[in-house]
């Protein structure tokens, strides 16, 4: 009898990492105005990120990816990128290159826009922490952009706690390992690893909640500490907003699986409690 092979993560990891790649070239291949030398450094970039998502997913052993074997966690982390990429492209490509999807990423932009600009929203927040030396058209831009991107990123953790609530995460045949989901997280330092997970969760949900109403700070800080962050560039725009409104959803997302966690070791605890129990007492 010849030993059992061993399924390769290598086809997969590839996979991912060209996804990956091509997500971080895409927006120079779809706004026309971006520079060589920006695209050069884009596919520097790409080929950086994707040779470490290679090397993550192609180990057999955790790293720094959090849910590896927790579908559809990162999944949905990378279509919210994804789509939030797209649309700000394409947002901007309508600026030198009106289209018929373009033009339908700027008007949904700027209804989200319209909805989400009122007193003390985060996006009229981000708006103001940019230099009052900027024209109106762009300020109206990266309301638009900052609007849509946050609509997206509501929606995609309205529909992650959904599924949680729905017991519907995670997804993965057999007991959820909190070793290799979670590398970073040691279960055995400190106190209960319940109490922990639930600390780190609600730390996580807070932390999020209130990133969007703190990164406009960090902006106002750059102002006056180095040079300001204006969002002009092509590039600047579409990432910079996608760092502005995926950080806090990831967050979120992260402290909310997290609690789903620490509820199924809890679950698991009290079966075994159980079945020990039922076992003490017919012996």
């Amino acid at each position: 009898m010849g030993e059992p092979k061993v399924k390769s993560n290598v086809p997969g990891a590839g996979i991912r990492a060209l996804l990956v790649a091509f997500l971080v070239v895409f927006p120079a291949l779809a706004i026309p105005s971006i520079a060589a030398d920006t695209a050069q450094s884009t596919i520097l970039l790409a080929v950086f990120v994707g040779g470490l998502v290679f090397a993550e997913y192609a180990s057999e052993y955790p790293g720094l990816i959090e849910f590896r074997f927790a579908a559809p966690f990162n999944r949905t982390r990378f279509a919210l990128v994804a789509l939030m990429a797209l649309f700000l492209s394409l947002v901007q490509r309508n600026i030198v290159d009106p289209g018929m999807l373009s033009g339908l990423a700027a008007t949904a932009a700027a209804a989200c826009g319209q909805m989400l600009d009122f007193a003390g929203s985060p996006v009229r927040l981000l708006t103001a922490a940019l230099p009052d030396s900027l024209p109106a058209w762009h300020l109206a831009l990266v309301r638009d952009g900052a609007a849509l991107a946050l609509v997206l990123a509501a929606t995609t953790v309205a529909g992650f706690v959904t599924a949680i609530r729905l017991n519907a995460w995670p997804m993965g045949q057999g007991p959820f390992n909190v070793w290799i989901n979670l590398p970073t997280f040691d279960p055995t330092a400190g106190n209960d690893v319940v109490l922990r997970l639930q600390r780190h969760a609600r730390i996580n949900v807070v932390l999020g909640l209130l990133l969007p109403f703190l990164l406009p700070l960090a902006l106002l800080a750059s102002e006056l500490l180095f040079r300001p962050l204006t969002l002009m560039s092509p590039m600047g725009y579409v990432w910079g907003i996608v760092a502005w409104a995926y950080l806090p959803a990831s967050l979120v997302m992260r402290g909310v699986a997290m609690a789903r966690v620490a509820r199924m070791i809890r679950a698991s605890r009290r079966r075994f409690a159980d079945s020990e129990g039922n076992s003490y007492a017919t012996a």
